[in-house]
């Protein structure tokens, strides 16, 4: 069957039920429908926070062949659950933009699921509706601002970086001209689309911990300058308070349920090779504070979403994992070791062996951080007993915790092994995090410390306009900012092409984008576009709803 139809066969629980095994009463939150719901703030304690046990899954270099970190990490929180710990589940929304495109939904597979999957998949609480409109209420503030003659602040048009956001894959929108149509429609200049995920709107949410923290990031956001030099920032055009309006219900995590009726939160979603990859500090928040363990996940590979996470995410908000998971396939390490896209699903040891590499690197990369990693391997039916050992072999040599995963296929019942692998980690108490950069130091050198330590290139280069952009950032006094890299995810490198684990290479950081609300900085490395594209058959072919309101095709 296929994950929808998967899905259709479970019997959901009212969502009062999961708001209960949480310790949530019916008039503690926000219902929207029966089974989906807001949950307030004020449901956030500090002091549970420090007491949880946060779990961070994570992966290798994602493969066309998928990985299935958000099964797992669902499909985890199902075992901890099963061997009596106390865990809720917080994940990111998906985008439309993956749904319609290439990817298809990011609820999960198999029997290790987030529900109502249609519902989240679409939609779902409108979210990302609200981002994307506070997002272009500024765009369409500072245009307005530029076309006034009595509220003007005197913005040149030509140094505005802010764009516009839509959440969907549309490459046509990547550069655009507005304005046009003569004096009464705004004065031309060129700008462009962002995919919302990739919104600073989408960053400040995921980032902030509460209304008054929101209000301050918004009017932090730098739009550009006046033709006297000067720096312009939302606030100066005081529009933040209404941006935050339009945010009033998407600060609020959302509650729904797992498949097997344990609690799941899902809350923003920043894709993590354009943006920072991982769900808001106020959902992740509010699941330390109502469970015992606490199972995360950070998009893309290790070098990505778990880096962000790691050195921005944690640092911001004052918490760190105590175990990270590696979610790995034997068809990815086959892809890495250089086996053919439509041959991974025969035995190739051979491969195999050659695409361990990529694994060993993203291992070294948790260790780094002061971390036990824990290979999960997520199995799948065309995995054979010889390469199932080959892994066996290479987590006893490299002294690294292993379990095999079958969540897609069992559920809760096929993650108890690796449930019980992140109890020892975590009760163990040896995690020791240490960031991979202080945030005082340069620009450079924290782009240089991620690309060598963790991305294994040689140097950095920076072209001539990142430097520009460099001594702006140093002007505007934006200097101690975290660096968030937007990266090509198939590659620890800036190349695409070069799979498994690179070495000899320099990454190239073409310019740097300024997130100031934020709080980060953006360096962008090779032809990574913040607004993708659509595939020759986008998945919107196969998606269609009948009379009586069926959802077909979404997996």
């Amino acid at each position: 069957m296929t994950d929808q139809e998967i899905a259709k066969e479970v019997e959901l629980k009212h969502i009062t039920a999961i708001a209960e095994k949480i310790g949530l009463h019916a008039d503690d939150i926000e219902m929207y429908g029966k089974y989906k719901a807001k949950l307030p703030l004020a449901k956030i304690n500090l002091d549970k926070v420090k007491e949880n046990n946060l779990i961070l899954v994570t992966a290798i270099s994602p493969t066309p062949a998928g990985e299935g970190k958000t099964t797992m990490s669902i499909g985890l929180s199902e075992g901890l659950n099963r061997i009596g710990k106390k865990t809720t589940v917080v994940l990111r929304e998906p985008s439309l933009g993956p749904v319609f495109g290439i990817k298809g939904g990011a609820t999960g597979g198999g029997y290790s699921q987030v529900l109502p999957m249609e519902d989240i998949n679409l939609h779902f609480t409108g979210d990302f509706s609200a981002i994307e409109k506070a997002h272009n209420l500024l765009s369409a503030v500072i245009d307005n601002n530029i076309q006034s003659k009595t509220n003007s602040l005197g913005i040149d048009a030509r140094t505005v970086v802010w764009k516009r956001v839509i959440d969907m894959n549309d490459r046509a929108l990547r550069n655009v001209i507005v304005g046009l149509g003569g004096t009464t429609s705004g004065v031309p200049r060129q700008t462009g689309f962002d995919i919302t995920a990739a919104s600073e709107i989408m960053a400040i949410l995921c980032l902030s911990d509460d209304m008054v923290d929101l209000k301050k990031r918004l009017g932090n956001i730098f739009i550009g300058y006046t033709f006297k030099k000067e720096p312009i920032y939302c606030r100066d055009l005081k529009v933040e308070g209404a941006m935050a309006a339009l945010l009033k219900d998407a600060i609020k995590p959302n509650l729904v349920q797992t498949m097997e009726g344990n609690p799941a939160i899902i809350h923003g979603g920043p894709f993590a090779n354009i943006a920072q990859g991982t769900n808001t500090v106020i959902a992740t928040r509010m699941g330390m504070s109502l469970s015992d363990y606490t199972v995360t996940e950070a998009g893309f590979g290790a070098d990505l979403g778990a880096e962000k996470f790691l050195d921005i995410k944690c640092q911001s908000a004052g918490i760190a994992p105590k175990a990270v998971v590696i979610t790995t396939t034997i068809r990815a390490l086959k892809y890495h070791g250089g086996a053919d896209l439509k041959q991974l699903t025969e035995e190739n040891v051979e491969a195999l062996k050659n695409g361990l590499p990529n694994l060993e690197k993203h291992l070294e990369n948790v260790q780094q951080f002061g971390i036990e990693p824990i290979i999960a391997v997520n199995r799948f039916v065309s995995d054979s007993d010889a390469e199932i050992e080959i892994i066996k072999a290479f987590a006893k040599e490299k002294n690294v915790r292993y379990a095999l995963a079958e969540g897609w296929a069992k559920g809760g019942e096929g993650t108890i092994e690796l449930a019980k692998q992140v109890v020892a980690v975590v009760e163990s108490d040896n995690a020791n995090f240490t960031p991979m950069y202080d945030w005082n130091m340069s620009v450079e050198d924290k782009v240089k410390a991620i690309a060598t330590k963790i991305y294994g290139a040689d140097d950095v280069e920076f072209s001539a306009l990142a430097k520009r952009n460099l001594r702006t950032i140093a002007n505007l006094g934006l200097e101690k900012l975290p660096v968030c890299i937007a990266k090509t995810q198939k590659s620890l490198s800036d190349n695409d092409k070069l799979l498994g684990r690179p070495t000899g290479f320099t990454i190239t950081i073409r310019e740097i984008e300024i997130a100031a609300g934020a709080g980060f900085l953006v360096p962008i490395s090779g032809n990574i576009m913040r607004m993708p594209g659509l595939p020759a058959h986008p998945a919107s072919e196969k998606i269609t709803i009948d009379n009586d309101g069926n959802i077909t095709g979404l997996f």
